[in-house]
C-alpha cells in the first residue's frame, strides 16, 4: 500500500487538473484515480466538471486520495489542491488556475515557457513549479496530451507506482484501440522522463490565500434589458487561442496565388487581406496574413490551399507560428 505525503484536516490527498475540452483531462482523472484504488491500495474517488461538451470549452477533473482507513464521503469539487496539472497554458488567459492552492503546492504546466516566466504569470509566491511539453510530445506519438501528463504527475506522485499506471493504460486501450497501446505507454514514459522542476522557497511567511469562486458577471438583476448578449461569439472579443492543440497554419506568402481557398474553408475568418493593384493596374484582393487570435488550429486551410502556401506548424509561446501574424485590433489600439 502506498503512503501519502501529505493530507489535509479531512485526511485527504488532493489533485485538481486544469483543461479544456479536447485534451483528454476528464480521461486522465479517471485513469488516475482508478490506478490508485486498484494498483496502489488507496482509497481514492474521480470526478470532473464542465459545461458544454465541445473542445474548448473549459473542464476540471478533480480526484482525492485516503488511506485505506479513512472514508471519502466528499464528493466536492476541490478548493485546496496539494497538486495541480495544467493541460495549457493559455488557460491563464481567462482562468485562474491556480486558485486555491497551499504556498507549497506543486503546479504541473503543460508548457514551453520557463519557469520564471510562469511563475511571474501565476503570480504564485512559492512552491514548486513542473514543466513538461505534453503537446510536443503528443504531437510526435500522435497521442493526447493527457497520457503524457498523467507520466508527468507520477513523477511529482510519488507515492503511486508507474508500471502500475501502464498496466491501467494498456486495460483501458487494448480492447477498442490496440493501436493506440505502444504510443501511449510511449508517451506516458517520455512524460514522466522529461518533465522538469525547480522550486520557489518563501522568503517570509505567507498567508494561504482564500479560494475565490467564481461568480457570473450577469443575473436576473444585472442582465440588459430585453437579454441582450453583450458579448456575443462572433464579437471582436472572441479569442480561439485556447481551444488550440499546438498547431497554427503557416503562411507562406511567396507562394501564395491569392485564390482564397483557405478563406473559404476557414470557419472562423481568421485571413486577413488588402487591397492592392497587380502588375496590370487593376486593383485585386492580395492575402496580407492570419489573425491567430480567432484561430483554433483546425489546419482546414492547409488541406484547401492547392499551391501549398499553407503549412501545419508547432505553435511557439508567442502564440504564432510565424512572423506573418496580422496585428489584431487590440494589438493596434495597445500600440498608439
Amino acid at each position: 500500500m502506498s503512503k501519502l505525503p501529505k493530507v489535509n484536516e479531512l485526511g485527504f490527498f488532493e489533485i485538481r487538473l486544469e483543461s479544456i475540452g479536447g485534451l483528454g483531462a476528464n480521461l486522465a482523472g479517471k485513469l488516475l484515480s482508478e490506478d490508485g484504488v486498484v494498483g496502489n491500495g488507496l482509497n481514492g474517488i474521480g470526478f470532473s466538471s464542465y459545461g458544454s461538451e465541445k473542445k474548448g470549452s473549459p473542464v476540471k477533473a478533480h480526484i482525492r486520495f485516503c488511506d485505506p482507513e479513512t472514508t471519502i464521503r466528499d464528493t466536492t469539487p476541490i478548493e485546496r489542491p496539494h497538486v495541480v496539472g495544467i493541460f495549457h497554458d493559455a488557460l491563464f488567459k481567462t482562468i485562474n488556475c491556480t486558485n486555491g492552492i497551499y504556498p507549497d503546492s506543486t503546479i504541473l504546466v503543460n508548457s514551453l515557457k520557463s519557469p520564471d516566466e510562469l511563475k511571474q504569470q501565476m503570480k504564485i509566491q512559492g512552491g514548486t513549479i513542473a514543466i513538461v511539453d505534453a503537446t510536443g510530445i503528443a504531437l510526435d506519438e500522435k497521442t493526447k496530451a493527457n497520457t503524457a501528463m498523467l507520466g508527468a504527475l507520477y513523477r511529482i506522485l510519488d507515492f503511486l507506482d508507474p508500471e502500475s499506471m501502464k498496466q491501467t493504460i494498456r486495460r483501458t486501450f487494448e480492447k477498442k484501440y490496440p493501436h493506440l497501446v505502444e504510443p501511449n505507454l510511449r508517451t506516458f514514459d517520455r512524460g514522466y522522463q522529461e518533465v522538469k522542476f525547480k522550486t520557489y522557497t518563501l522568503e517570509n511567511s505567507t498567508e494561504l490565500k482564500p479560494f475565490e469562486r467564481a461568480e457570473p458577471l450577469l443575473g436576473y438583476e444585472t442582465q440588459a434589458i430585453g437579454g441582450t448578449i453583450t458579448n456575443p461569439g462572433n464579437s471582436i472579443l472572441k479569442d480561439l487561442s485556447i481551444s488550440r492543440a499546438g498547431m497554427l497554419p503557416h503562411f507562406h506568402e511567396g507562394k501564395c496565388i491569392n485564390c482564397a481557398a483557405c478563406d473559404t474553408a476557414c470557419p472562423d475568418f481568421c485571413f486577413v487581406w488588402e487591397e492592392k493593384e497587380d502588375k496590370r493596374g487593376r486593383p485585386q484582393m492580395f492575402l496580407k496574413g492570419i489573425d491567430y487570435q480567432y484561430c483554433k488550429g483546425c489546419l482546414k486551410c492547409v488541406t484547401a490551399c492547392p499551391v501549398d502556401a499553407l503549412s501545419g506548424e508547432r505553435e511557439y509561446n508567442d502564440g504564432y507560428a510565424d512572423k506573418n501574424r496580422v496585428p489584431h485590433l487590440f494589438d493596434l489600439v495597445n500600440q498608439n
